[in-house]
């Protein structure tokens, strides 16, 4: 049986995925033993991507070839300017981080880095460049996240982050993400491949980062 393009993708950025899949963050955050000035900082630095992560679902609708695909984009943009934003704002405010406060820390080098290949892949009107990055943003975090164990953490601000990446609409999403790159990305592989591989890297120092910033 042929191996899935993205299961080959996958496996091709080892060990660095499932570094991140496994990192110390995640598992201090299905204990809610996360440091509140650690997650401070990822949350911080998290939002601060928001709006390259949205220019990049922009440009997969302009690029996809489907119209069910934009439909599908279009949703997922709706929930993310919504229920996720909405959930970054509550969960400042728990930590006692002022927008004054947000708007003087600066961007760590993941964070850089994250904006710089979102707009780089949105930037090439390639619609599996785009894909590649999204499969990476979705896609690792629904990995880690269908690990928690029950009971979640008490405190919301570590079982919403949890929730918002394991639950049946985003899983659906991600299985939208996987077959669309499975799809487009073969024609593409040196694109896609390039894309995924550096998103991966970025991921995993985006983890790390968290307790640079935040200890």
């Amino acid at each position: 049986m042929t191996e899935r393009f993205t299961e080959t993708l996958k496996r091709e950025s080892q060990p660095a995925w499932t570094r991140a899949v496994e990192h110390r963050f995640v598992q201090e955050l299905f204990q809610g033993m996360v440091p509140d000035e650690v997650m401070a900082s990822y949350l911080v630095q998290d939002h601060r991507f928001l709006d390259s992560f949205l220019t990049l679902l922009g440009a997969a609708i302009a690029t996809s070839d489907s119209f069910e695909a934009r439909l599908r984009f279009g949703r997922f943009i709706g929930m993310v300017s919504g229920e996720e934003n909405t959930y970054f704002l509550r969960a400042f405010d728990a930590l006692g981080v002022s927008e004054k406060q947000r708007a003087a820390i600066a961007d760590t080098q993941p964070t850089t880095g994250f904006k710089s290949i979102m707009r780089e892949a949105a930037a090439t009107r390639s619609y599996a460049a785009a894909l590649a990055v999204l499969n990476v943003a979705e896609w690792l975090y629904l990995d880690w996240a269908m690990k928690a164990l029950a009971p979640l953490p008490r405190n919301f601000v570590h079982a919403e982050w949890i929730t918002l990446h394991d639950n049946p609409d985003f899983r659906d999403f991600v299985a939208f993400l996987r077959a669309e790159l499975d799809r487009v990305g073969p024609a593409e592989s040196e694109t896609s491949r390039d894309f995924f591989s550096r998103a991966v890297a970025l991921e995993l120092a985006f983890f790390d980062a968290a307790y640079e910033s935040g200890e």
